[in-house]
């Protein structure tokens, strides 16, 4: 066990769970793909590929203007130490509704654009809803993050002016 937790960095119990979990996945990608295995890995390939070539270079950079973009107006207004948590903080409170909204944008993209002729004929359901009601949960994710740092916001403040 101990070469084992050396060699692979986690236990036998981490590597049974994931070789299982990658199996599933790999059983489900040629089931929805209607068994066409050599699609299926061009698809996980060509995702991974796309992901870290294109999709991480981007959102890092997106991150670090943001990032640089927040610390420079906090600099300004600094007075004391707790305005410095209150600059993290803001830029957490963008980020995880930012990455929650793009991951669904991701997986929903198809019937966000407007779902095809084949999902409508097969579902028999409408199409239309689907962009407005993504757009209603971005709003919803932005706005509940929003209270939730202007909270965190104001007892940093207050908790500067107390001390």
């Amino acid at each position: 066990m101990t070469v084992l937790r050396r060699w692979y960095g986690a236990s036998a119990l981490h590597l049974l769970l994931m070789v299982g979990a990658f199996a599933l996945i790999g059983y489900a990608g040629v089931r929805l793909l209607g068994g066409d295995v050599v699609g299926v890995l061009v698809w996980f390939v060509g995702a991974a590929v796309l992901h870290d070539l294109v999709f991480l270079p981007g959102y890092s950079l997106v991150d670090r203007v943001w990032q640089s973009a927040t610390g420079r107006l906090t600099r300004r207004r600094r007075t004391t130490e707790g305005d410095d948590r209150a600059r993290i903080r803001l830029i957490n409170h963008v980020r995880v509704p930012a990455v929650v909204s793009a991951l669904l944008f991701v997986v929903y993209f198809p019937l966000v654009l407007g779902p095809s002729e084949t999902y409508l004929s097969k579902s028999g359901l409408p199409g239309h809803p689907f962009a407005g009601r993504w757009l209603l949960v971005c709003a919803f994710l932005f706005a509940a993050s929003a209270v939730v740092g202007a909270v965190r916001y104001l007892r940093a403040s207050s908790g500067a002016r107390s001390a």
